[in-house]
Formats: structure tokens, sequence, C-alpha cells
């Protein structure tokens, strides 16, 4: 009797309600006391750099490092801000060429000796640190990646390089430092896989490609004014007899035995008939090339940059490239100084560093002694080009 009633009374208080809650309420501390024991642990050990992250203090790869295990980001990446990594533009340069195999743009023998735009200069100039207000402006994650708003199409050995560079000092400019070439190599890869090649953005930026041979390229126009006929169009442009040695002095620097200029340049050395299937003869009539431009696009959207003048007067030609993008005047005369050795302006300082900045050795080569008979048969087949082109454009640039 007593062991039955002691039984009842035990079941009756292990099954009491209050009791219940209780334990219950002591189970759910524990489990409390269990988990931030374990974050406070976690958190203890984790590295220092994810903190520094947060502070904003760690740059280079770690800025926009992500810790994953096994596919999933962690709580406290989750919950830690973490600042966007910086794409510097320059890394381009050390990158391989986004280009495919090329067909012979202008159907001859020559371009089998012929290079594209220089890579070795932007492959020597190593990579240049952003500019710490672009760097905050991105950090916060904003900015995205757009079609470019202008293109500088030409011409080749033009200037068309230190035209981006002297250009990417300005802070609402944003270039890809490569040569896309997706208007005539790269098309078939599609406007998404262009956008990718493109720098980000901020509201009020602009983006900017160069590649020059679109100039010379049937298809770029149309394909261009696909995309969009609000595209700004800049054409660097140059004598075109000292812009043809200029091409064959590049040439000549990666085959020595090419052939003479004289020999390339006439079809019947005794007749004086020039080759114009030659490219580097065919790049300079400037004319032909322009009335394709002129199907697609107006010509109040195609600027005009003397590549002369790009080198005697840097300041002038940059402010009328700045006016025709819709921009402040910010780069002036105070950016530049004269290199003697080389013979052209270079940055006093360039983008995001506080150094001088000149282009790359293959820029400023001795040209190779031409006969003053060719180089006077080559002005007197242009001049007639040269008029129209004047004529064309309402500017004379002086070249007869």
């Amino acid at each position: 009797m007593e062991y039955s009633l002691v039984c009842h009374n035990l079941y009756a208080l292990s099954f009491s309600p209050v009791k219940n809650k209780v334990f219950l309420l002591g189970i759910m501390f524990l489990l409390w006391v269990y988990m931030l024991y374990s974050c406070v642990g976690y958190c203890a050990t984790m590295p220092s750099l994810v903190v520094d992250n947060y502070r904003g203090k760690e740059t280079g790869s770690v800025v926009g490092k992500r810790i994953e295990n096994n596919g999933r980001v962690d709580l406290m990446s989750r919950l830690l801000p973490r600042p966007q990594p910086w794409v510097d533009i320059e890394s381009d340069y050390d990158e391989p060429s986004v280009r495919t195999s090329s067909r012979d743009l202008l159907n001859n023998d020559i371009d089998a000796y012929r290079g594209a735009e220089d890579w070795d200069e932007m492959r020597g100039e190593g990579q240049r640190a952003p500019e710490p207000g672009a760097m905050s402006s991105f950090s916060n994650g904003s900015g995205s990646k757009k079609l470019p708003q202008a293109i500088i199409i030409g011409v080749k050995k033009g200037g068309t390089r230190a035209l981006l560079e002297f250009l990417r000092v300005h802070p609402d400019i944003r270039a890809v430092g490569a040569e896309p070439h997706f208007f005539d190599r790269n098309y078939e890869n599609g406007l998404e896989w262009y956008r990718e090649l493109m720098p980000k953005t901020l509201e009020g930026q602009i983006t900017m490609e160069k590649t020059p041979s679109y100039f010379v390229t049937r298809e770029a126009p149309a394909r261009i004014s696909a995309m969009s006929r609000d595209t700004k169009l800049i054409v660097v442009v140059r004598d075109p007899v000292t812009r043809a040695i200029s091409d064959y002095t590049q040439t000549l620097s990666k085959n020595p035995d090419i052939p003479t200029f004289e020999s390339l340049t006439f079809k019947n050395r005794t007749t004086g008939l020039i080759d114009t299937s030659w490219s580097a003869i065919q790049i300079g009539i400037y004319a032909k090339h322009l009335d394709n431009w002129l199907q697609y696009f107006p010509m109040g959207q195609i600027l005009f940059v003397s590549g002369e003048r790009l080198i005697s007067d840097p300041a002038g030609e940059l402010g009328r490239v700045q006016d025709f993008l819709g921009l402040k005047r910010i780069i002036t005369d105070k950016h530049f100084y004269f290199n003697q050795t080389k013979g052209f302006p270079c940055l006093k300082k360039a983008e995001g560093s506080s150094k001088p900045h000149c282009l790359g050795k293959t820029k400023g080569r001795t040209h190779p002694n031409i006969h003053p008979e060719v180089v006077q048969r080559l002005r007197d087949f242009y001049r007639p080009f040269n008029m129209k082109f004047y004529q064309m454009t309402g500017h004379n640039f002086g070249w007869d």
C-alpha cells in the first residue's frame, strides 16, 4: 500500500505542468549556451584579415575573398558586408590576347608579316594601383559593366594608344586596356562576351575601348550601329605617308626579313604605280573608309583627332575630346611633359600613380631611311584623297 502511494506521488510529480515547463526551459537554455560558446570559439579563431576586410583595412586579393566551405558560404561571410574586388583595367596588359585567329582584313600578302597593335608595351608597363577615390567608390559593391559609349576606332599607328592612356587620367572615363577586336574578329562571341571585357563603371562614367582596325573593317560600322546608334566614335589620323612608314617600321621590328619599304610600296617601280593592296598604304586612304562609316553614323558623332597635334599640343587635343564626350575639362597642360628622348609627350602622373609615365619601348621607334623620291611619290598619290578627306570633315590637317 505504501509502495503504491509513493509511486503514485512520483508519477504525478514527474508529469506536473510546471515541472514540464521548467524542464523544457532548462533544455533551451543549455542549447543557447552551447550555440553561443560555439560562435564565440569560431569567431576567436577566424583570421584577422576577415575582420580587417570589414573595417576596410585590407587591400589586394584578400579584399574580395569569399570564405566558403564545401560550396556553402559561412555565417560570418553572410553577416559581414565585404568590399567588392577591384578589377584593375591595367590587368588586361598581362593577360593573353582575347583575339581569335584573324582573317585577312585587306586581302594582301604582306599582312602575314604585320602584327596587330603592340602588346609588348602593355606587358612591359605592369600594373598600376587604382586611385584611392576610385577604390573606395567600387569597394561598396557599386558599379556595373556596360557596353562602351565611346570607341576609338582608328587608325593604326596614328596615336591611339597615347590618346587612350591620356584619357584614362580623367576620373569619368573607364577603359579596357587590351584591344577587344570585337567588331572585326570576335563578333560571333556576342555582346555579353564583349560586355564582360569592360571595366565596371559608376553612374556618370563613360566606358571606352580602342581597336584601330575597326576603321578599315567594312562590317564594323553596321555592327557598332546595331549595338547603339548613339555610340561616339573617335578617329586619330596622321599624315598617311608618315603613318605608312611607321606601320612598316613596326612590322620590320618583328620580321627583319620582310622586303624593303620601296618594293612593297610600288606595283611597278619604273612606272611608279602605287600598290594599294598593301594594308600600310590602304589604311591611309581615309576618305574611302570614312564613306563607309557615314552610311551608319552622322559626322557629328565622329571626332577626328590630329595625331600631329596630339604630340605638339596634347592638352589642346584632349580638350576637344573631353568636350566631344560631354566631360569637364580636367586633363590640362599640367598633366604633361615632353620627353626629348622619345620625341612625344608623357604624363607627369599616370592614372593611379604618383610617378611619370611614358608609353612603352615599342613607341617612338626610329624610322628607316626612305628615299625622298619614294616619299614624294606617296605624297602625290595621297594628295587627292587628303583633299577629299578635308572636305568631308571640314578640317585641314596640313599634310600637303
